[in-house]
This record gives C-alpha cells, structure tokens and sequence, in this order.
C-alpha cells in the first residue's frame, strides 16, 4: 500500500516530497503520522489542503473552533493522548448476522481509553495523536477481544477523526447524525 506521511505543520510527504495538489487522489494511500503529530496538525492540514473540506459538511465549524483557540497550549490533564483504533464487530447472533467496521477516537491514559467527547476541542489541539490496533469483536463478548496491528488510509484517519468530533458539543452535527 502506498503511504503518505502526515506532517505536524499539516503538510502531506509522499515519496519524500511535499504534496503540494491534487491530495484527494492520495485517500486511499495509508496514512503514517509524523512523531510529533497533535490534533492541531490535523487541523493545519484541512488549512493547506482546502479540498478536504468537501470531505464533512460539518469540518467548516470545526475549523471555526480551531481558529478561535488559543496558538499552544491546548491540553487536557485526564489523559497523556489521543489515539484513532478500528473495530471490526460480528453481531447478531442469535439472529441475522452481521458485520460493523466503525473507527474511535479516544484519549489514553496509562494504557486505558478515556472518553473525550465531554473535552472540548480547544483542551485536545496539542494532545499527540496515535494510530491504534484493530478489535474484533466477535457476537458481543467484549471479554476475549481480539487485538491487531493495522493500517488506516487517509480517508479513514480523516472521517475518523471528524466523525468523533462531531460529538464535541457541536450540537447541529449531532442532531442530523440521528
């Protein structure tokens, strides 16, 4: 799989160079985040690459709250990061089968997922982002998940993130996802 390298001043690398047009063709690359990436690089990457923004009718007001917060020190002390994990869950059984892939974004704390969605954005900018590992889940027991390494494209890592922003106290994203 192609990778692109996802910078903290928000810059693509693919290849060892600067992605400068044309970033949607890179969606499907996987995404490989540089060691000092924040959500704040997240952000300055929708700031160099305003094509993204056709990606969520609802990234215009999250840039709004990224504009608005302070330049640094944006942290919140529950937890020492945040990290995107994938979830692949079998269900219904008994009953009709079924597969769930959905991707979460949660803060980390000692080993330990902590819920952020009651943290505003402006307490999460500068915490690290991380790749996570891949659950299964097979018909709901939640006791013998099974964990893997794995890889998220950049379309993945993007809606991932946004789509768990959604939930940060912007009230007509989470009214219209009902």
């Amino acid at each position: 799989m192609n990778q692109v390298t996802l910078k903290q001043d928000g810059m693509m690398i693919c290849g060892g160079k600067s992605v400068e047009t044309g970033p949607l063709m890179f969606l499907s690359y996987q995404a490989v985040l540089e060691e000092s990436y924040t959500l704040r690089g997240f952000f300055r990457m929708f700031e160099h690459y305003p094509e993204f923004e056709k990606l969520n009718a609802f990234l215009p007001s999250y840039m709004a709250q990224y504009r608005s917060s302070p330049e640094s020190g944006c942290l919140c002390d529950g937890f020492d990061g945040l990290e995107l994990a994938k979830t692949v869950e079998m269900i219904g059984f008994p009953g009709k089968p079924r597969l769930e892939i959905y991707h979460s974004l949660y803060g980390v704390s000692g080993g330990e997922a902590v819920e952020i969605r009651s943290v505003p954005l402006e307490n999460l900018l500068d915490m690290p982002v991380r790749l996570g590992r891949l659950r299964h889940i097979v018909f709901g027991d939640s006791v013998d998940v099974l964990a893997f390494d794995t890889v998220f494209s950049l379309f993945e890592f993007i809606d991932g993130i946004l789509w768990e922003l959604g939930f940060q106290g912007t009230l007509m994203a989470c009214e219209l996802r009902r």
